[in-house]
């Protein structure tokens, strides 16, 4: 395995995805080559039509591109059958989504447990223990999730995406059902998790704020990588987001923080 495949968690090279045949076909990803290094919390936007979900599930192993490929520590996916793949996802990739996606009849405890237990694991008390302390949810094992707060739902699915010890963490719009107040609680928990345990993270917002607590801000447009910030703020996305049709003619940003474009340059 070469020095870039240790260094990188998820590497894309020049990866398409293309939907549907001859005149009705649509091109959701046109070439996207980009690396997330191991340790990093790295947001991914892009206007409405932008591949951003198409991106997420080609990264995550969940839909396969039509050309390219996608590595996941230096591994081929598109060498795996789909039994290995879901094997894959179940041991090396962690989930948070919006709707939290918890079972309800099950508690806190048997929410984070359920991957160990899909792959036939035996659960280690002390990583359970360590991952449900991290998120603040020792005195909830036993609570069902219709007991909860929509943000200790939220915590839930981060610590059940987290026990598993999973390469990366893809998460897609984790606070767009939160109150501000508790996204950025959920956002600074994860902040933690690439901090202190070197989670590597990759999450899909829409928020400019949400964006900004990540290392790194990936830009998505017509399927296609158009740059990135590293140390975001969210005045700095925000603007970036606004002029993203013109963004290989953009002038330095305010403040002369560089954002570099996929051709190399920066603004």
């Amino acid at each position: 395995m070469d020095t870039i495949a240790v260094a990188d968690t998820v590497r894309l090279n020049a990866v398409r995805k293309v939907y549907g045949e001859g005149a009705n076909s649509v091109t959701a990803l046109d070439g996207v080559t980009l690396t997330f290094q191991r340790g990093s919390f790295t947001a991914v936007m892009g206007p409405s039509g932008s591949g951003k979900s198409t991106f997420l599930h080609c990264a995550a192993g969940l839909d396969r591109p039509t050309s390219g490929t996608v590595l996941l520590d230096g591994e081929d996916l598109s060498g795996y059958d789909e039994t290995t793949l879901t094997k894959m996802r179940r041991e090396r990739i962690g989930f948070i989504f919006q709707s939290f996606n918890l079972l309800p009849a099950l508690t806190v405890l048997q929410n984070i447990t359920l991957p160990l237990k899909l792959a036939g694991r035996r659960p280690n008390r002390a990583r359970v223990t360590e991952v449900i302390q991290r998120v603040g949810l020792g005195e909830r094992t036993g609570h069902r999730p219709a007991e909860l707060s929509g943000g200790q739902q939220q915590r839930v699915a981060i610590a059940r995406a987290l026990v598993t010890g999973p390469a990366v963490v893809f998460a897609d719009e984790p606070t767009g059902a939160l109150d501000t107040r508790t996204a950025r609680e959920v956002l600074r928990l994860m902040q933690e998790s690439v901090q202190s345990l070197g989670q590597t993270i990759v999450m899909v917002t829409h928020d400019p704020v949400a964006a900004s607590y990540a290392d790194r801000v990936v830009f998505l447009a017509d399927g296609r990588f158009v740059g990135d910030i590293y140390h975001p703020t969210a005045e700095v996305v925000a603007e970036r987001m606004t002029h993203l049709g013109a963004w290989a003619d953009e002038e330095p940003a305010a403040g002369g923080r560089q954002v570099r474009t996929a051709t190399g340059g920066t603004y």
